[in-house]
């Protein structure tokens, strides 16, 4: 069996990233989902000197670990400002600093979701040009406008994003 990892780019207890990541990898025939919740990592905020005073994190080699025994990742980004939100980017620094390649080159499902009519359309952008320099191995990205309004425990409740969405999961499954 394989095993995906589902983490939503926020650390809010209601997150809706968290959702759509965990519902999507849940949709991957024949897995076990680890749902990587940023809030079960105790991580301070990335800085130099931090690292230089006190190292690098066993919190963040134990969120390294878990994504390098991951046979695939689905991570769907919160927006915040038109970027990462900082529990977010934070972490990925933290992971940046034990692997150049924090994604270790594993198929990734890469998706944002927003209350907004945009869906997180920048971040998204962001993470589809930068990912790829780090060891992302992007098989497909997908972008969830109008969260509340889209989405239930059901599914995508828009016809065309469900059919996309469908696609996409299934070229991620391909993938893996």
């Amino acid at each position: 069996m394989k095993k995906v990892v589902a983490i939503g780019g926020s650390n809010s207890k209601k997150s809706i990233n968290k959702t759509l990541a965990t519902y999507v990898a849940q949709q991957v025939n024949d897995t076990e989902v680890i749902v990587a919740d940023l809030n079960d990592f105790n991580l301070p905020l990335y800085g130099i000197d931090e690292e230089t005073d006190n190292g690098i994190p066993s919190e963040a080699h134990r969120l390294n670990d878990l994504i390098e025994s991951a046979d695939g990742l689905v991570v769907s980004l919160a927006e915040h400002n038109g970027s990462y939100a900082a529990v977010f980017k934070s972490a990925f620094d933290w992971l940046s600093r034990i692997d150049k390649y924090v994604w270790k080159q594993k198929p990734m499902l890469l998706m944002a979701t927003s209350p907004g009519g945009r869906g997180g359309a920048t971040v998204l952008q962001a993470a589809k040009t930068s990912f790829p320099h780090l060891g992302g191995n992007i098989i497909a990205d997908f972008s969830l406008p109008k969260f509340h309004g889209n989405f239930s425990e059901d599914g995508i409740a828009d016809d065309d994003l469900s059919k996309d969405l469908k696609q996409k999961i299934q070229l991620f499954q391909d993938a893996i």
